[in-house]
């Protein structure tokens, strides 16, 4: 019985950390105005880039990152991976072609970009061998500015 409530309270309280990737800008746009959140605009090669795949495992995917996200931001990943079998559709390739042309021109992976809720560049940062509290100080300079 013990064991019964012990998964039942596991299964229960993973989905209150897990967290939304947007893949939209418009429909995270919408949100953020909505909720009065800035955006936070993750470029990736996440089958392909080390420091890219580095930063999901280390500070994407931990506790602290998520509730922090949840509460506080909206999320949107433009994910350019190479590998066959992680094809996307055309229309989120082309949709994630717009977001670099206006974003990210230089071409930089990783490359994390803060926004207003209306799509104003609040702040860019690279990978950073931090742990994940230091990347949410880290975006939340970009707000205080």
């Amino acid at each position: 019985m013990k064991n019964i409530l012990l998964l039942f309270l596991l299964t229960v309280s993973f989905p209150a950390f897990s967290q939304k990737w947007n893949t939209s800008i418009a429909e995270a746009k919408s949100i953020a105005s909505k909720e009065s959140k800035p955006i936070v605009l993750v470029f990736s090669g996440s089958d392909w880039c080390a420091p890219c795949i580095k930063l999901e495992k280390s500070v994407w995917q931990s506790e602290e990152f998520k509730k922090e996200a949840n509460n506080n931001w909206v999320l949107v990943k433009a994910d350019f991976p190479k590998k066959k079998n992680n094809t996307q559709s055309e229309e989120l390739k082309a949709q994630n072609r717009a977001l670099a042309e206006k974003y990210n021109k230089e071409g930089f992976f990783p490359l994390i970009v803060v926004l207003d809720k209306t799509g104003k560049v609040l702040g860019k940062t690279g990978f950073n061998s931090i742990k994940a509290s230091e990347y949410i100080s880290l975006i939340k300079s970009f707000l205080s500015k």
